[in-house]
């Protein structure tokens, strides 16, 4: 006997342990419980990366070493090159100098003059130094000794570029009249050759040897040969023939082709920035300084309405839009890449051949693949990256503008690299649950020749979390948690309402990566709130629209509470889709009373509702209806005595929580009233007697009279004689707005013998008492 009730005790047990495990498992249990997911390249780059590349396909990887090499005493900086000994260069303003930078990143000034920028700087093949300056600038050769001098002056305004053939010959891109002027070894120059563009702005080789050119305003890309024909002598005396013939190889959708860059394999990458002119505008080259933006014309540079001596400049067209594109050795185009937010002014290609492309305004170095997925490698600190170089070891070198800098990238990754992620606000006090993230494993050679057998089983990447109550994080936070090394590991920041997350990628892999990254957190429950009850004139019932047939009485417009005052939780988090909630359609039926309310909750939990109500001079409240979903209630009101009532709406969030987490809210109606009982008639008479001055017995008529009684008040009453139309007829006190009203009406006309008057009366819930009453009309006395 005992073992079988110890028997029974154990069954006991193992039912509950089951049935609390089941129940564990429930939607409802689960309801509160939200994941912050980052995935995305936009959601990623909210955060801040230290040696993290952000990639356009939403993943986070290690980024080439990022190294500021010199702060130069500039303004800005245009060009960066390397000369034929790996000695790094760069030009700028203002006014124009052209720095040199030692093995340790020290700056000296090798060029400077009156001009105000020293916008081109390219080497000859024997390591010679030519400068070109803008505006109305010139090109200048730099000794060996430092001594400089002037080796071409075009009498053109600008010179946008220079570029080496390698039989020695500069090539000087101008303008504003499109102009590529040839110039050889000894200083002799001739017009190489004149384009209907405004400017020729960057210049490149392809791999035949023929020049490549960028231009402005229609955004070409040339393709100019030297024409094979023989030039007359009477052309060569002509300064002003060129040389060349041109073909549009590409015209972007832009307005400005800021750089060009040429793979080894003949593929020309496109830069372009700004919106065409529009049809019968005026040309203009739009120029933005460091004293605001100013607006060049052939007239001269006009700011604010005025002509104004010549300013530094910086072609930053204020139309924030920018394209990337790419032509195949066969002269196929493509869009590589586009934005309307970030815009490119550098080109450069990587050793791993990746495109790289300097931005502004954020200062940010992108570096592109052959598919057109973009990473975000690192930011400047300056407005623009406006140069890419490379050296022979791989090494590329930036230079900026706003302020002027130079910087190294790669060919090494950063031996670590951090990622913050932005705080995020979870708009409810909550309890930090498990941080999960999905971080491929490196290929085996990134391993091999980055990381050491020493450090084999040390975790490639590791996570940190902390907690605060304000937006930005502080020293008011809580410390970072961590390190977490294993993917669904438990958070131990504190309860609060923000969180942020820090990752940390070892060793210098440069295939390690973070797909995703997720936090799991659990608001706390809040009660729901009901923001505000509609009472129904009385008559009005309402039902769901899949209910209303199409026999259904006369529709009525219902009443509306006021809006849920909802709080700003993202319901998108929620583990449930958004429930859509349709409005009742209101009817008239006589002795329905209807109620609608609106409600909300901060958790986004499902709710239920009950109806309450109690009499005027009554203390308790007694259930109407429980477990409603839909946020209104209609009943028969002849179940309830007449008299004045109130009505208390309950919501539960019971739905989505476990019992012991329920939490309700309740809001009390205003007064109203329920009268199902019809006003009663008294004292129904009518008196015929005939018309003074007549004797005719077409002019008898009688006087009507009755009395109408209601617990509440006479809305309007009328009268009907032999069945013919009911006659409205108003109170002796001329309005019905009384629990008692008195009426008398005449009746005209009536022929010899028996009528019938019949009275009818309503009060304001719709309820109607009746009479009737008959008199003799006699004849007439001889």
């Amino acid at each position: 006997m005992r073992k079988s009730s110890s028997q029974a005790g154990l069954f006991r047990i193992l039912y509950l342990i089951s049935l609390l495990y089941f129940l564990c498992l429930s939607p409802s249990f689960a309801e509160h419980t939200r994941r912050w997911r980052q995935s995305t390249y936009d959601e990623f780059l909210k955060g801040s990366a230290h040696g993290v590349a952000v990639r356009s396909d939403g993943r986070l990887e290690l980024a080439p070493k990022f190294t500021l090499l010199a702060d130069a005493d500039a303004s800005y900086l245009w060009s960066v090159r390397v000369d034929p000994k790996g000695t790094l260069y760069a030009a700028g303003g203002s006014p124009a100098k052209v720095f040199r930078f030692d093995s340790n990143g020290k700056p000296s000034v090798v060029f400077d003059s009156t001009d105000l920028s020293a916008q081109a700087i390219a080497f000859d093949p024997k390591g010679t130094l030519y400068v070109g300056t803008s505006p109305d600038g010139k090109v200048y050769r730099i000794s060996a000794s430092g001594e400089k001098s002037v080796f071409f002056d075009p009498k053109t305004k600008y010179i946008w570029d220079l570029a080496f053939s390698p039989d020695g010959t500069l090539y000087v891109a101008t303008g504003d009249k499109g102009q590529v002027f040839a110039v050889a070894p000894d200083g002799k120059s001739e017009l190489f050759y004149s384009s209907d563009e405004a400017h020729i702005r960057v210049l490149a080789f392809d791999a035949n040897g023929n020049l490549i050119a960028g231009t402005e305003p229609s955004g070409r890309i040339l393709r100019i040969s030297r024409t094979p024909s023989k030039v007359s002598a009477k052309d060569s005396k002509d300064s002003a023939a060129a040389r060349a013939e041109g073909f549009v190889l590409y015209e972007t959708s832009k307005r400005e082709v800021t750089s060009l860059a040429v793979a080894t394999d003949g593929t020309i990458y496109v830069s372009a920035i700004g919106e065409k002119q529009r049809t019968g505008q005026a040309p203009t080259t739009v120029i933005t300084t460091p004293q605001g933006t100013t607006t060049i014309t052939s007239g001269g540079i006009i700011s604010g309405g005025q002509v104004q001596p010549q300013q530094p400049f910086a072609p930053f067209p204020p139309q924030l839009s920018s394209g990337i594109y790419r032509i195949s050795p066969d002269g196929a185009p493509e869009e590589l890449w586009s934005s309307r937010e970030d815009v490119v002014y550098a080109l450069g290609l990587a050793s791993d051949g990746r495109l790289l492309a300097g931005t502004g305004n954020s200062g940010a170095l992108l570096a592109v693949d052959g598919h057109g997925v973009f990473a975000h490698l690192a930011k400047s600190g300056s407005a623009q990256i406006t140069g890419i170089a490379r050296n022979s070891t791989g090494k590329i070198f930036l230079c900026t503008a706003n302020p002027g800098k130079v910087y190294s990238v790669g060919p090494d990754y950063e031996a670590e690299g951090t990622f913050e992620s932005h705080s995020f606000d979870a708009q409810l006090f909550s309890k930090w649950g498990r941080i999960e993230w999905w971080s491929p494993p490196a290929t085996e050679g990134a391993k091999a020749s980055a990381h050491s057998a020493s450090h084999a089983n040390d975790p490639r990447v590791e996570f940190f979390v902390r907690s605060g109550n304000t937006e930005d994080p502080g020293r008011e936070w809580s410390r970072w948690y961590g390190p977490y090394a294993k993917s669904g590991a438990a958070m131990e920041a504190p309860s609060a309402r923000f969180v942020q997350w820090k990752a940390v990628i070892h060793d210098g892999r440069p295939g390690d990566g973070i797909d995703w990254v997720s936090l799991a957190y659990l608001p706390r429950n809040v009660a729901p709130v009901i923001d505000g009850i509609a009472l129904q004139d009385p008559g009005v019932r309402a039902q769901s629209q899949s209910g209303i047939s199409t026999n259904q009485p006369t529709p009525v417009t219902l009443k509306t509470p006021p809006s849920p005052n909802v709080s700003g939780v993202i319901i998108t988090q929620s583990s449930t889709p958004p429930r859509f909630e349709q409005s009742p359609q209101g009817t008239l039926q006589k002795g329905y009373q209807t109620v609608l309310w609106t409600a909300h909750d901060d958790n986004d939990d499902e709710l239920c509702y009950a109806v309450y109500f109690r009499g005027e001079n009554e203390h308790e409240w007694k259930l109407l209806k429980d477990n409603l979903e839909q946020k209104f209630y209609s009943w028969d009101t002849t179940t309830l005595p007449d008299g004045a009532y109130y009505l208390k709406i309950v919501a539960s969030d019971a739905p989505s929580n476990p019992p012991v987490l329920v939490l309700k809210a309740e809001r009390e109606s205003e007064r109203f009233a329920v009268d199902n009982t019809p006003p009663v008639i008294e004292n129904l008479v009518a008196s015929p007697h005939v018309r003074r001055a007549s004797t005719s017995p077409s002019f008898w008529e009688a006087l009507g009279q009755f009395t109408a009684r209601d617990a509440s008040s006479i809305e309007r009453a009328q009268y009907s004689i032999d069945g013919g139309e009911w006659i409205l007829i108003a109170p002796t006190t001329g309005i019905s707005d009384a629990p008692e009203e008195h009426y008398e009406f005449s009746l005209g006309g009536l022929s010899l013998g028996e009528h019938t008057v019949a009275v009818r009366a309503y009060d304001r819930f719709e309820n109607v008492g009746s009479a009737k009453t008959t008199f003799i009309v006699p004849a007439a006395k001889p």
